[in-house]
């Protein structure tokens, strides 16, 4: 990747139908090299983006004892609602999940939401008045992109030569996350001296992810061909950056790849009176059903590539990794 840009993918020949094989292979390709992916022409359009980072900016302009009306759970294994600047730390597992390391604390801010449908995690919202039409913009956003998701899923599905509705069976119960960001201003200080985060290095554990950038930037990833060089992503207007999870390298039989990425202080961006502008994103994380058991798909092992990994719960997986970020 040192030499080649994170690959950008238009999304329209999957979309219309034009080349939709064509478009799957390059979106796997770009999956198996590098992890990440700019996708354009995904299917939501700009305006109604900008709609939503406009309704992100206004709940975080809110006190802070008005965010806590919502309150994210102590326990992580609840994710949803408010988190203040510094509740959340990042944690990297290994591949057994015995191992981790902890980060410095993450100097963010969040909100996150999902389906209504979800008994298991269910929404905690500001109460009723509080910020008319937020919780009403957050679930037509969700659902906005749950259908983003679905094409890419099936993208991938054909990719890998399966039928187009292999993975979407594993993903029912919209059990996915949408997560609004806000990384308040800080000293560059801080972030230099290692005294605080953005976000740490670390990888995703679910299937994939897909993040909406503000205009600010400071997204980087693992070079795949240099481990510990870390390279920038800067918003490309109109498009998502779209990178696979720690499930999706694990059903993958480890072609793809679940790479590495972190948030730092934007390159180029300089501090007034030492101090960062403030940074807004949203990450949407597709996630398989809970009852799901991940497993090496078809055409990806052989008694000459053999499994590498055992088959996990992502229940049990995935609860394991949210409890120990809070």
């Amino acid at each position: 990747m040192s030499n080649h840009p994170i690959p950008i993918v238009d999304f329209t020949p999957f979309l219309d139908k034009s080349a939709k094989q064509q478009a799957a292979d390059q979106l796997l390709g770009s999956f198996k090299s590098a992890g990440f992916v700019y996708l354009t022409n995904f299917g939501i359009p700009e305006g109604e983006v900008q709609d939503m980072f406009d309704w992100l900016k206004r709940f975080f302009a809110l006190p802070h004892e008005t965010k806590m009306l919502a309150p994210h759970p102590d326990s992580g294994s609840h994710h949803r609602g408010y988190s203040y600047p510094c509740q959340e730390k990042e944690i990297q597992y290994s591949d057994s999940g015995d191992e981790f390391t902890i980060a410095p604390p993450s100097m963010k801010e969040s909100f996150e939401c999902g389906s209504e449908d979800n008994d298991f995690m269910p929404n905690i919202w500001l109460p009723e008045g509080v910020l008319p039409g937020f919780n009403e913009a957050c679930l037509s956003f969700f659902w906005k992109c749950h259908e983003v998701e679905q094409n890419i899923l099936r993208a991938l599905a054909l990719g890998f030569g399966l039928e187009e509705e292999w993975f979407l069976k594993y993903h029912e119960t919209a059990n996915s996350q949408l997560r609004l960001h806000h990384y308040p201003s800080i000293f560059s200080e801080l972030l230099e001296t290692n005294k605080l985060t953005r976000i740490s290095a670390h990888t995703d554990f679910d299937t994939l992810t897909f993040l909406f950038q503000g205009e600010i930037g400071g997204l980087e990833v693992e070079d795949p061909n240099e481990p510990g060089n870390y390279v920038p992503v800067p918003p490309i207007p109109n498009s998502i950056v779209l990178n696979a999870g720690d499930f999706l390298r694990r059903w993958s039989n480890d072609t793809i790849r679940s790479t590495m990425h972190r948030v730092v202080a934007p390159p180029g961006v300089a501090a007034k009176d030492g101090l960062l502008p403030s940074r807004y994103s949203m990450p949407y994380f597709c996630a398989p059903d809970m009852s799901t058991i991940i497993d090496a798909i078809p055409g990806t092992w052989s008694a000459d590539q053999p499994k590498k990994h055992e088959p996990v719960s992502v229940k049990e997986y995935a609860m394991k990794r949210f409890a120990a970020n809070y």
